[in-house]
């Protein structure tokens, strides 16, 4: 059977191209069209509705996208994929994972074959290049995540913007005036993963309206990691007494590490982070938090993709508001 990505391969296009060739959605200059249409004829492609199977029946599968990339924290990717599982599960749909780490393939694969009826996409970045296709194709599409442009896409999220907000003002209202932001992986930031670029919006802007003292940096996980950027955020603000943390598995080895460095949680230092409330829970002194509601953002997605299906309409973009629970890790500046 030939695919999509076939044509691509042939006519030396992505395969979004050939999809904006085949269905005039996008403008394509003529030698691209012609070589899209010479390698279709070539191979003898033939074009479906993308939402069914061969037969014209729905096939009751749901993909969902979550691309295995560095700087992927894999429980909160295990979370995300349980929970549409479960959702999908308890609407009759089976659901098929695609974990490609880059492009468009995958996606590409489930549209020509109609092995699912529609796409959940995660890890969705400001300028997707996934964006073109799902746009394109007649394959419904829902993405857990908000890129740059969303016009004509289904999407659902935590207001990470509000989420750095809340937590920038919960430290200002406990009188901090110098505050961190330790974040995610280096490579989230490099590929422009949307909720990481948004949430350090949220924390500048925030601390920008306060008049904070403030820096926000990238940081590895585990515990070299965490020493390591505690040792800088002390040396180049030696006035530091609030932090937010965005990178679940460093929650505790930071603790740790300011503690070695002789700042105690929340005595000298007022500890905030945005994470799966578990993990908050958890910690070794348990830590102020707006929930990273895993469970409700696909149970969401799953709900507005089923909707698309029977043709009813859906929101174009839907934020779930940032919750915080005040836990033993934060208290008034001097306290």
């Amino acid at each position: 059977m030939v695919k999509i990505t076939d044509v691509a391969r042939r006519a030396g296009v992505s395969p979004s191209t050939v999809s904006y060739a085949l269905s005039g959605k996008r403008p394509i200059s003529d030698a691209t069209r012609r070589r899209v249409q010479a390698a279709v004829r070539e191979l003898g492609y033939r074009t479906d509705d993308g939402g069914r199977s061969r037969s014209g029946a729905r096939a009751k599968v749901l993909a969902l996208a979550v691309p295995m990339r560095p700087g992927i924290h894999v429980p909160v990717v295990t979370q995300f994929a349980v929970s549409v599982v479960t959702a999908a599960r308890a609407r009759d749909h089976d659901v098929l994972l695609l974990t490609q780490g880059e492009g468009d393939e995958g996606i590409g694969r489930v549209t020509e074959t109609g092995l699912a009826d529609g796409v959940i996409v995660t890890d969705v970045q400001l300028q997707d290049p996934r964006l073109p296709l799902l746009r394109s194709c007649s394959l419904p599409s829902v993405l857990i995540g908000v890129p740059a442009e969303a016009d004509g896409l289904t999407c659902v999220d935590l207001d990470f913007r509000a989420a750095g907000e809340l937590c920038v003002d919960h430290l200002a209202g406990l009188g901090h005036r110098t505050v961190a932001l330790v974040g995610s992986p280096p490579e989230v930031y490099v590929r422009r993963t949307a909720f990481a670029r948004r949430l350090v919006e949220g924390f500048t802007a925030a601390a920008g309206r306060h008049g904070l003292a403030s820096v926000a940096l990238p940081c590895g996980t585990g515990r070299d990691a965490a020493r390591a950027v505690a040792e800088r955020l002390l040396r180049d603000l030696p006035a530091l007494t609030a932090v937010v943390v965005h990178n679940e598995p460093l929650v505790d080895p930071l603790i740790e590490a300011f503690e070695q460095l002789g700042m105690r949680v929340p005595g000298d230092l007022s500890l905030t982070a945005v994470c799966p409330a578990p993990v908050a829970a958890a910690a070794r002194v348990p830590v102020t938090s707006v929930a990273v509601p895993a469970a409700e953002l696909g149970a969401r997605a799953v709900h507005l993709l089923i909707r698309k299906l029977s043709g009813a309409p859906v929101p174009g973009t839907t934020l779930l508001p940032p919750r915080l629970t005040e836990r033993a890790s934060t208290a008034p500046r001097g306290h």
